[in-house]
């Protein structure tokens, strides 16, 4: 589900021509769709292949592949979903962004699903390059037999590889990717083309009547069987989360002219392969070239999962900064690897953590078979949510009747929810991996907004309103607070309130700032705010000023920036001699809070791995001065 790059200006991407931004989005978009080939057809065939697979069997089998990708990826992604999206953006947290913007009574329902989505999402994000690399290095055992003991340490070398160049930023190789995997799309279409003459009975797939049959007549195993065919629509969520990246008009134009076809014909080549050598089965991609292609093949094959695996992973980098944006993850450091672009973005825990996870599938499941059990249900699980958030997004925004809205999409949710079932049943055989991993995603994301929201309320209750305060420290009496020269810059998270750390600084050091500015930075459901619509000033007295910062969820929080913007509309400071004052709280667990006792704790130590405001705002180092306090959670 990759979005790597994002401007930070509100300019449309179609600056670049449409082709351009068409073959861009076939690396970033589509690399994990086209890398499915590889092993979806092969593992549906596992469950019908016991006694051998009749010529109806087959048909079906690409019949219902051939269906999957054209009402999932066609109708409800390409066609439909690339339309909801938020001023541009898509994806399942920026669906949620804008549902709650339209407020209504779902809410904590709408929330708890976009968690669950982007925790789905997260659990993906290591799978996916674990799973694709496999499949990918295991093509060797076909050109050298005696490689087979080397495909792990290959596939986890690849895999490090992968994770250690992140912090180089992708701009470099990113201007290859659309172009290697756009070869690889005709060299997968190009070698289906050669297998169809095989046996030209397999175009019976195109009729969706063979699909049907196929279902009807294996009963349960047939449900097994479409756990697996549901391997060929994984990476159809990348197309939604990366909207804001190219654009609905390049991903879809990139789609029908050539991923889309590619993927049928060779789909159908492998069909007619097993069909015309039925001992193909066993691994009917790479069995479709001759011997002397099978190196490149693999080469190329390694090559675009590697291009997949990046973009899932830029994928999760942008949707924790949209969470920790969005109030559901505590600050992390996100490092900027484009001096242009902020979209190219590196959060070194992220990364650390996806390391760890990736290997650690790679070594406890070992190949790619008993990988893709695993992988189904986060895929299935995350386009669940996103029909159901869809249901909402039609029914609020396009004002569609609710008998129509249902009409529409209870017929896709009713076929992804079997697609569900297929996968659940796999939950022992290391699908409970995803589901265990989502669980903990979720569990963080909540516990981080419940908490936040307990402690602005304890810290309300003992917070000293800003109206009443600055008429009381004005007055000049014999206790008056010492006067010093310069401007003090207070952050607080709540503008209507004195902040803890002025407070602290009166009452210690008994002194005033001659100008005194209060300081909320407030992240809105927007992607982007434009430049003009950054600050909002209000003078509450001579010596105090109010000052409202607002930032999109995709932009960068860059105060000392903003701050030189105001001064161009005469603001009139200077920032060498203003001080930035922090309130530092410590936190002590209360089984009184509210929240149970380990949720407490588990708040407290998300925010402690908090990076330091000072950092994350982008504050002039030398300049700030934390004042702590201690508050009972």
């Amino acid at each position: 589900m990759g979005h790597s790059t994002y401007s930070d200006t509100a300019e449309e991407p179609r600056s670049q021509g449409l082709f351009a931004l068409a073959l861009g989005s076939v690396g970033v978009v589509y690399g994990d769709i086209g890398t499915s080939p590889l092993y979806a057809f092969r593992e549906a065939l596992k469950p019908i292949s016991h006694d051998g697979v009749t010529q109806a069997e087959i048909i079906g089998l690409i019949s219902l592949i051939i269906w999957t990708l054209t009402i999932i990826v066609t109708i409800k992604y390409v066609l439909f979903l690339l339309r909801a999206d938020n001023d541009g953006e898509g994806g399942t947290l920026a669906l949620l962004a804008l549902l709650t913007k339209t407020g209504n009574g779902h809410k904590a329902f709408l929330m708890l699903l976009g968690l669950i989505g982007a925790a789905l999402f997260l659990g993906d994000a290591m799978i996916t390059p674990a799973l694709s690399v496999l499949s990918a290095v295991e093509g060797l055992k076909l050109v050298a037999p005696t490689m087979e003991n080397a495909i792990l340490p290959i596939s986890i070398g690849i895999l490090i590889g992968i994770f250690m160049i992140q912090s180089k930023g992708t701009g470099l190789v990113a201007r290859f990717f659309g172009p290697i995997t756009a070869l690889w799309f005709i060299v997968m279409g190009a070698g289906g083309i050669a297998h169809i003459f095989d046996d030209l009975s397999i175009l019976a797939a195109f009729n969706p009547l063979h699909a049907v049959e196929f279902m009807l007549r294996e009963g349960f195993i047939g449900i097994v069987v479409l756990g697996a065919v549901f391997l060929t629509v994984t990476g159809a969520e990348a197309l939604y989360a990366d909207l804001g990246h190219f654009g609905r008009r390049p991903i879809q134009w990139a789609w029908f002219l050539l991923v889309f076809p590619a993927l049928t014909l060779n789909y159908l080549g492998q069909g007619a392969l097993v069909l015309k050598h039925p001992e193909a089965m066993s691994d009917p991609f790479y069995l479709m070239f001759p011997k002397w292609a099978l190196l490149p093949v693999v080469i190329l094959a390694t090559a675009a999962t590697i291009i997949a695996s990046q973009a899932v992973i830029t994928g999760a980098f942008s949707l924790v900064r949209q969470g920790i944006h969005l109030g559901y993850l505590p600050r992390m450091q996100i490092l900027f690897t484009s001096e242009t672009n902020t979209g190219q973005i590196f959060l070194p825990s992220v990364n650390t953590l996806l390391l760890v996870g990736v290997i650690a599938l790679v070594l406890g499941f070992g190949s790619s078979e008993a990988l893709a059990t695993a992988y189904g249900i986060s895929v299935t699980g995350a386009m669940v949510v996103t029909t159901l958030m869809a249901f909402e997004f039609v029914r609020l925004r396009w004002r569609w009747p609710q008998s129509f809205a249902i009409l529409t999409l209870a017929p896709l949710l009713a076929l992804e929810l079997v697609f569900l079932g297929a996968n659940l049943l796999k939950v022992h055989d290391g699908g409970y991996v995803p589901v265990m991993m989502a669980i903990v995603f979720t569990i963080v994301m909540w516990t981080w907004k419940r908490g936040s929201a307990i402690l602005f309320d304890k810290t309300r209750r003992i917070d000293v309103p800003l109206e009443a305060f600055i008429p009381m420290i004005e007055k000049k009496g014999e206790h008056a607070p010492v006067t010093v020269p310069g401007i003090a810059i207070f952050l607080t998270s709540d503008p209507e309130t004195a902040p803890a750390a002025l407070l602290h600084n009166i009452k210690h050091n008994h002194v005033l700032h001659e100008k005194n500015v209060v300081l909320t930075i407030r992240t809105i459901n927007k992607p982007r705010v434009s430049s003009r619509d950054r600050f909002k000033v209000e003078k509450l007295s001579e010596r105090f000023t109010l000052i409202e910062l607002r930032f999109g969820f995709m932009q960068t929080h860059n105060v000392s920036q903003a701050l030189a913007q105001l001064r161009k509309s005469g603001f009139k400071f200077d920032i060498m001699s203003t001080s930035f004052y922090l309130g530092r709280r410590k936190l002590i667990p209360d089984a009184e809070s509210g929240m149970p006792m380990w949720q407490d704790r588990l708040f407290i130590a998300l925010a402690n791995t908090a990076t330091d405001p000072s950092d994350y705002f982008r504050l002039p180092a030398n300049r700030v001065v934390e004042l702590g306090s201690h508050v009972i959670i």
